[in-house]
């Protein structure tokens, strides 16, 4: 495995190339970075060029520091890699705020993109139920902190029959040096990113739906009625899953990216 960097409005964006094949890059969510794939790394990268970038503020890349960050912002700043690449054309999947921007970068780079993958994530932008839900959380990460913040939700991310210690201590590793001010700026960026839907309706490209029956913050029920609207896609609904599915169900959802991507792009 490889690592690389690139710069982006003088900040550093920290990634990682494994595999072999066509690329495929894999766009973690809020408070991780790119180790949420260890379950993923080796099935797919027999198949594909994985492409596992650290968001702005995750892992080993810098936090952006500029003002009215967007999610399109951080679209743009993984575009340096597919330059840096000299990438023509790739898969992008992202988990939760992943998709958030993976759908960011379809729109802004549409001939860029082959097919996307919406991972336990929506098109829908925030409606004022989950806009109050955001700024309490902006407030408590204010008042405590960020590693307080994670502790009070990763739990909530797995299923009540699968969450365990050993999973909720490998993702508050991953998030115990995210600073405060990266996940408000997260969360700023996520409240202010628009509505999606219109995007998915005119997809031509191929669009994969994993979702979990038990996962509260990303219903299935919307990601059904989602999955309808483009023109070719497909859904995987997973059983006794909240919402980390590739984590909980790794053959499950490694089976899906995998079955899909041979169905729709040439290995």
């Amino acid at each position: 495995m490889i690592s690389k960097k690139v710069l982006f409005k003088n900040s550093v964006l920290h990634y990682k190339i494994y595999g072999k094949g066509k690329y495929l890059m894999l766009i973690h969510g809020f408070g991780e970075d790119w180790r949420v794939w260890e379950y993923q790394i080796e099935a797919l990268s027999k198949y594909y060029t994985l492409i596992l970038p650290d968001i702005f503020g995750s892992g080993n890349s810098d936090m952006l520091n500029v003002e009215n960050i967007t999610i399109d912002l951080y679209a743009e700043g993984l575009r340096e890699i597919i330059l840096a690449e000299k990438i023509k054309q790739f898969s992008v999947f992202g988990h939760s705020m992943g998709g958030y921007i993976a759908l960011a970068y379809l729109a802004q780079f549409p001939e860029d993109v082959s097919s996307i993958g919406l991972i336990h994530s929506t098109a829908y932008s925030d409606d004022e139920n989950k806009l109050e839900q955001r700024n309490k959380s902006i407030q408590f990460i204010h008042e405590f902190g960020s590693l307080a913040f994670l502790k009070t939700t990763v739990p909530k991310l797995f299923s009540t029959n699968k969450c365990n210690n050993s999973f909720i201590d490998s993702f508050l590793q991953m998030g115990i040096n995210i600073s405060k001010n990266t996940l408000i700026q997260y969360y700023n960026a996520i409240k202010n990113r628009p509505d999606r839907i219109d995007l998915l309706k005119n997809a031509s490209i191929p669009v994969l739906f994993i979702c979990g029956i038990e996962d509260t913050l990303v219903r299935y029920t919307d990601n059904i009625s989602q999955s309808i609207l483009p023109r070719i896609s497909e859904i995987k609904l997973l059983t006794n899953t909240a919402h980390i599915g590739f984590y909980e169900n790794p053959s499950l959802s490694n089976n899906a990216i995998i079955l899909f991507l041979q169905n729709h792009i040439a290995v």
